[in-house]
This record gives C-alpha cells, structure tokens and sequence, in this order.
C-alpha cells in the first residue's frame, strides 16, 4: 500500500522543561546491628516503586473502555508496574491539551502522552525538543515493516521517528440511524446534491436531518473540512496545507456556502450540545445524520450497544468516497521521565498486534498494524480496514494532522464566528490570515 501523505510543519514555541531523577539510599536498624567483617559501610538501596502515568483525552464513549482494556492487557504483562490513568476529559483533547502544556512547560511530564501524528506532534512538541526519538524501540520489536509508511511518516521527522500509533480513525463518515431512513423510502446520501434533496425529505417529515454538538468547536471545524474534502477532493484539499492554493480560494468560497446551507438543516441547541449530544440524537431516531470520525462507531457499540449495518449505517461523507480523512492517535515519550524504560514497556504493549486488538475493537477505530486479526474486527471495522489500503489520504486539520495547533485555533475561532453569521468572505479572509501567520501562504 502506498499512500502520500504531506503536511506542513510550523514551530510551536514553548518553554524548555528539565527533571533530574534522584535516588535515596537509607540505612535501616536491622542493618546497622549486623557485623561488618568487611569494613565496608552497610546500607540498602531502597527498591524504586516502577510506576507508567499515561495521559490522555479518552474519558468518555468507547475510548475509555479501550483504554482500560489496554491497561488490563499490560497489567497482566507487567504486575510489577503501576498504572496511573491520568486522562483529563474534553472531546478531541480541547483541555488535555492545555493541561499537558503546562506540565510540560512546568517540568513536570508525564510517562507518555496521546498526541495526533502530523503537525500536532512534529510542528509542535518534536520542534520545541520536547520528546524523545524512538528509533531504538522500532528496530528492537520489528515495527518499521509492521506500520504503513506514510503513516511512519506521520510520527517522523529526517530519519527520528518520535511516537506510536495505537489507531487509524476515519474522520469523513456520515453515520445515519437505519429505521429512520428505511422507514422513509430514503437512501443514504453520497453526494452534496444527495445530501440537500435527503435533508429536504427529512425535515418535511418533522425530522431534524443533521445532528450537530460543536459545543466544543472542533465538531464544526471537522464538518466544514468535511465539505473541503468533498468540494476539492483529497489532492486539493492537501494543496491548502502545502500552501500551493490560497484559503481565499473561490474553491473554499464555495464550499463555506456548502457548509453554511448544511447548518440550516441542524438541530437548533447544537452550540449546547458536545459530539456524544449529538450521536444520541441519531441514536434515538430524533436526528437522522451525523458527521463524525469513527469514535462514533465505537460509542454506538460500546456505549449504547447497538447493532452495526442493522440499527445504524454509515457512509463517506457527501462526495469524498475514495477519500480517507485520517486521524491517528499516538503516544510519545517527553524528555526528563525519571524511567523511560519503564515507558517503553508500555509502549511496546501499545504498538503489539495483542494490544491495538484489544483497544480497536472497543475504540470503534481500526489498527494502525498492517498485520492485525481482521476476524477480531465487526462488519465496520473490516470495510474501514480495506478502504484504507486503497483510499487517496488527507490529514485531518481539526484533529491536529494538516497543521499546526496555532492555525488550527485561529480556525476554530473563525468557524465559531461563521456558524453565527454566515459571512464567507469573512471566514476565508480569517483563513488566509491564521495560514500566513502559520507560515503557511501560496
């Protein structure tokens, strides 16, 4: 498999962190009362208690269960090692994020962190040297073979490959509740002109057509780029990010008009509502759509049991077939942690073929292994795990993949304002704006 994957990198400042890991030497009672034939001073070193804390954002839905199944896995292979879970909540790690900056900057790391390969882990902590390379783990359990390349290159910067993907999310899936549609004579969209004419059935009928929660604004950002996909197709859609088309673009023009008519068919209190909000819409029958990456799928299996191809469906978001919007989770190792080979043991049960079958499965993602159990995977994860062999890639921007965390935020704050006032001339303007000040300009 092949793909070419290009992002654009940009430095991401951030204040320099030093640990220096100290020991104790005690001398106990008993010690001291014991002879000591061979003039030698007597003391014990007091045996180091071997802990792993692992940060992260999966709190909720099916990644945490996920997660736990991870952490039972390597406890079972490590009983010496503690495990501290010090997941912080908010969706696509809006407050982990700040949370693992400050302990960063603080000195403060954790044993590993969940980062997004692309710009989120090489224009950000890579640039600023705050993690370690892992080369020597790679070569050690035989991973150069076993991870897709362009997905290497992801977690890589030169010939440093700096984390471990645990997972491949898709991010352009359209997820849609099957008794609503089937009970309305209706197929599920695959193109804009699909989309519009669906929405319309559905809302003469009383239905809200498009569930929406941007309560937390990744969940618009993610929707409108989305439409990018779909309007410019993955190689225009990566030319913004490379800089080769300007974010004024008439092409982006054009698809905030999409997006803008898409909004119209949301549910009214979606700025109230987080992602799950909006999944238990679709759920429930009260929505009939919903944008979302993967995790969806692994909440609707995990969290409200239900059941794949029979109680929901799933579809390429509106004219991206062939496309594959990807958002990987990955965990890397900071610099100054008192025990890295303690880390490292953690690490190697995340990139085994054991543990992204035991997190996948539960996460609603598929594994980032090219040699994974594909039996151990439901009717959704095995055509997920197919299109991604031989679907055109493009990086995600609102889950940290396409660019840096500073654009990404600019916009964050530009889609918020949209989503209030529709003015597209505005919103590109605000655009072309974050990428020059990202240094990312055609």
């Amino acid at each position: 498999m092949k793909h070419t994957l290009k992002v654009t990198f940009s430095v991401l400042t951030a204040t320099g962190l030093l640990l220096s890991a100290c020991s104790s030497t005690t001398k106990t009672p008993e010690a001291s009362k014991q002879p000591n034939t061979d003039n030698k001073p007597v003391a014990t070193q007091q045996a180091a208690k071997k802990e792993v804390e692992i940060f992260s954002w999966w709190t909720g839905a099916g990644e945490e269960a996920g997660l736990k199944e991870l952490i039972r896995l390597f406890k079972m292979k490590n009983q010496d090692i503690e495990v501290i879970n010090a997941a912080v909540a908010g969706g696509a790690g809006t407050n982990a994020k700040a949370v693992l900056a400050s302990r960063m900057q603080g000195g403060d790391p954790p044993g590993t962190f969940q980062v997004h390969g692309g710009a989120e882990l090489n224009s950000g902590w890579v640039a600023a040297d705050k993690v370690q390379p892992l080369n020597d783990l790679y070569e050690q359990e035989g991973w150069k073979d076993k991870f897709p390349k362009d997905l290497i290159e992801l977690v890589s910067k030169g010939d440093k490959i700096y984390s471990v993907p645990v997972n491949i999310h898709r991010g352009n899936v359209t997820f849609y509740n099957k008794k609503v549609f089937e009970s309305n004579g209706l197929q599920p969209p695959k193109t804009f002109d699909e989309f519009f004419k669906v929405a319309d059935a559905l809302q003469a009928k009383g239905i809200t057509p498009l569930a929406l929660g941007d309560k937390e604004p990744w969940a618009a950002t993610m929707l409108f780029e989305n439409v990018l996909l779909g309007h410019m197709g993955a190689d225009g859609y990566k030319d913004l990010f490379s800089g080769k088309v300007s974010f004024d673009d008439l092409k982006v023009k054009e698809s905030l008009e999409i997006f803008k008519k898409m909004l119209t068919y949301a549910n009214k209190d979606h700025a109230a509502r987080n992602w799950q909000d909006a999944a238990q819409l679709v759920a429930k029958g009260e929505a009939a759509m919903n944008v979302m990456g993967d995790w969806e799928k692994g909440y609707f299996t995990t969290d409200l049991k239900l059941k794949p191809n029979e109680e929901f469906g799933w579809t390429p978001t509106p004219n991206s077939e062939g496309s594959f919007m990807v958002v990987t989770d990955t965990f890397a190792l900071p610099k100054g942690v008192k025990d890295p080979n303690t880390v490292k043991e953690f690490l190697k049960v995340l990139g085994s073929v054991e543990g992204q079958d035991a997190f996948n499965p539960l996460k609603g993602s598929i594994p980032a292994r090219v040699d994974a159990d594909v039996s151990k995977y439901d009717v959704y994860g095995k055509q997920t795990i197919e299109d991604f062999k031989k679907a055109k890639l493009a990086p995600s921007l609102a889950h940290g993949s396409a660019a840096s965390e500073g654009f990404s935020t600019q916009v964050n704050q530009a889609i918020t304002v949209f989503v209030t006032k529709g003015d597209v001339n505005q919103a590109a303007a605000a655009f072309k704006q974050a990428a020059s000040s990202n240094g990312i300009s055609k």
